[in-house]
């Protein structure tokens, strides 16, 4: 009699620590979730920013080509002989001021567009780290589960560590810390 209410207390305490880890994980998932979420939506605004960028770079770039050749051949008209002298200078006067023009533009759009894919970056970073959370606290929520099924404590101590790990990475995400494994990335990323 006596060992049946010690097992159904162990039990119970058991299913204690179980549910209240669940919560605890539960909870910090859900609101991991949200940041995760905002963090993917700078990002797709940060890429879609870099594409436009770069698209309106490569515009520009095409844009000098084309003056810079209307240049040359407007040179090389001068050497025919019969042209109207004032109408070349003011033609070359406007191809050489839409080469300068493009000229700057393009340094203005690449360094956008870098600067932008550099904010991309930065951000996947940190979704890494929130994915990286989401799976450990995952498997710990899982873990935790079975843990009660069978009556085993050591798999809730597991459960517990790989919740501390999720939990770990999801506060790195918070706070904007210089902290992922680049190995785990890696073989988790594409």
């Amino acid at each position: 009699m006596d060992a049946d209410i010690k097992t159904e207390s162990s039990n119970k305490r058991l299913n204690d620590l179980v549910a209240v880890s669940v919560v605890i994980l539960s909870v910090f998932m859900a609101v991991s979730k949200i940041k995760d979420d905002n963090i993917n939506q700078a990002m797709q605004k940060a890429k879609a920013e870099s594409v436009d960028a770069w698209t309106e770079y490569q515009a520009a770039r095409i844009k000098l080509h084309v003056d810079e050749n209307g240049l040359a051949q407007l040179r090389l008209l001068e050497t025919a002989g019969n042209f109207d002298r004032a109408l070349a200078a003011k033609q070359a006067a406007e191809f050489e001021a839409d080469i300068k023009k493009y000229v700057a533009r393009s340094k203005e759009t690449r360094t956008k567009a870098e600067s932008l894919e550099k904010e991309y970056d930065r951000l996947n970073f940190r979704d890494d780290q929130f994915d990286m959370s989401d799976a450990f606290t995952s498997i710990a929520i899982a873990l935790a589960a079975v843990a009660a099924l069978v009556d085993s404590y050591w798999l809730l101590y597991v459960a517990w560590g790989s919740g501390a790990l999720g939990m770990i990475f999801g506060f790195a995400g918070f706070a904007g810390l210089n902290f992922r494994p680049e190995w785990l990335a890696q073989l988790l990323g594409t």
